[in-house]
């Protein structure tokens, strides 16, 4: 192995070397006035089962975290194999986010995407600076899991499958 290099100034330079690390896509949604608000999130990590937390990082150039941190429940979907375009939707920056995106609500304002393989019900536990970026502990109060869907799992900047 070569020697390691300093940290490198150029943010690409990092981004691409975390994108190493391959990850699964979420879709962190809720009601905002009776119409779905969503954002794409590659950083969902699995904290805690007592209490039940799941964390997700948000840059904080964020124009959309501003409106789900004030919901009371957030849904958070976990996208699997072939959702790549469902993906795409909520992190658009503009349009009509939902227009070809499968989706429900339920009474508490949480969003659900349809296809996913986990939807968890969830309300903001904490949230910790974290650089350019905000570490928000989401506490689950429900759950629904089809584990026999394949993820959808990003790697190097494009959706990968796994390998059966």
């Amino acid at each position: 192995m070569s020697p390691l290099v300093a940290t490198p100034a150029d943010p690409a330079v990092l981004r691409q070397a975390f994108g190493c690390f391959p990850s699964g896509v979420t879709a962190l949604c809720a009601l905002d006035s009776g119409t779905p608000l969503g954002m794409a999130a590659s950083t969902f990590t699995p904290v805690s089962l007592q209490p039940p937390l799941v964390s997700v990082c948000v840059q904080e150039t964020s124009s959309t975290w501003p409106k789900l941190q004030k919901r009371s429940r957030l849904g958070l979907s976990v996208l699997t194999e072939g959702q790549d375009l469902v993906c795409r939707s909520p992190a658009a920056k503009n349009g009509d986010r939902f227009a070809d995106v499968g989706w429900e609500a339920v009474e508490d304002g949480s969003v659900s995407i349809h296809g996913a393989n986990l939807w968890l019900d969830c309300s903001i536990h904490s949230e910790i600076p974290g650089g350019d970026h905000t570490i928000v502990l989401l506490e689950i109060h429900g759950l629904k899991a089809e584990p026999d869907r394949a993820p959808l799992v990003f790697h190097g900047s494009p959706f990968r499958r796994l390998a059966a």
